[in-house]
């Protein structure tokens, strides 16, 4: 027995030793689904600053944007396409697993198989609109349409004001073909949408925080489980639910928001590099070096550990399918993928 267990322990520590070995001279590539500029973007960037000192070998962390598809381009890429080694990671958004499991168009991916790796923050979603729309809550939306750009069918900018549309009556009518959220942001400048859905509040604050004191961008709603303590006057929209079929889909809708800004690694990736990724990002989330630089960028950092974050999935991965009936449903998403 005692061999037996020296035997299994030098296999550990030989693991160990040849993960350790694995980052020296080699390059990370950090995939983000969005285009540059945004908290999905700050935070990687910042992230690839720091993470190499606690990765042994010190490898360099190099940030690629990836837009497109509502954030399926570069989900599919990480699953189907990125090596299997550890050398590839990324960060999607978190509305990934929501979007396989009651729409699927574009998915080529099965979040329940990913390597989660870890996330930076926490922050709830807002509904907002641009100042010149003269619309101020939620409630102008059910008196009158608002023009909201979107990207792609799996974001946030689409996915949220389209379920509202169905499941609270609001009149949004979506323009999509936005590449990114910046482009969506500049189209409202432009005037040529009204208002933008699925932006968290530390993006908008991170990228705009002279709009919000200027009244020049109006949140309307926020999107989460619970009012987020910096948003408290703006009320969920589960609050304007009429019934408990309408409470259970938005609370189901409301699901990303407990993965924050995630961070995954493809699956296949062997064990020991992954729990030596999820060690040297734990332990990035606790630099004050790094936290120093995302309050400079106003990041709104809330970690999460990855074995925490891959339970929260496998738990919605598992969701019954009668929720996801009335998901599908509520919100009139084609069954034929």
């Amino acid at each position: 027995m005692k061999i037996a267990h020296a035997f299994l322990a030098s296999l550990l520590l030989s693991s160990t030793v040849q993960a350790q070995d694995f980052y020296k001279g080699k390059v990370i590539s950090i995939i983000t689904s969005t285009g540059e500029g945004g908290s999905y973007d700050g935070a990687a960037r910042t992230l690839a600053r720091h993470m190499p000192r606690y990765i042994p070998g010190a490898p360099t962390i190099v940030v690629k944007n990836m837009p497109g598809g509502g954030h399926t381009l570069a989900t599919n890429f990480i699953y189907v396409t990125a090596p299997k080694d550890g050398t590839t990671i990324g960060t999607v958004s978190n509305s990934m697993p929501m979007h396989q499991l009651v729409d699927g168009r574009g998915v080529r991916f099965d979040v329940a198989k990913f390597n989660w790796i870890g996330s930076v923050g926490l922050s709830n979603l807002t509904v907002t609109y641009w100042h010149k729309t003269g619309a101020k809550t939620l409630d102008d939306a059910f008196n009158r349409e608002i023009i909201m750009g979107a990207t792609g069918t799996g974001s946030g900018t689409f996915l949220y004001p389209n379920a509202l549309n169905k499941v609270l009556g609001t009149k949004f009518k979506l323009v999509t073909g936005y590449r990114s959220s910046t482009e969506v942001d500049l189209a409202m400048e432009r005037g040529e949408v009204e208002g933008r859905g699925g932006a968290s509040f530390s993006t908008v604050y991170q990228e705009h925080a002279d709009w919000l004191k200027e009244g020049k961008l109006i949140i309307a709603a926020q999107i989460g489980h619970e009012r987020d303590p910096m948003m408290k006057d703006v009320p969920l929209v589960s609050e304007f639910a009429k019934s408990d079929e309408a409470r259970q889909i938005l609370h189901f809708l409301s699901s990303p928001m407990g993965v924050g800004r995630p961070y995954i690694a493809p699956p296949g990736v062997p064990a020991d590099r992954v729990e030596l990724l999820r060690r040297a990002f734990d332990a990035t989330m606790a630099d004050k070096e790094f936290m120093d630089e995302a309050d400079k960028q106003s990041l709104d950092i809330r970690p999460m550990k990855g074995d925490v974050l891959d339970r929260l999935i496998q738990e919605t991965v598992k969701t019954p399918p009668d929720i996801l009936a009335k998901v599908r449903s509520a919100i009139e998403i084609n069954e034929s993928k």
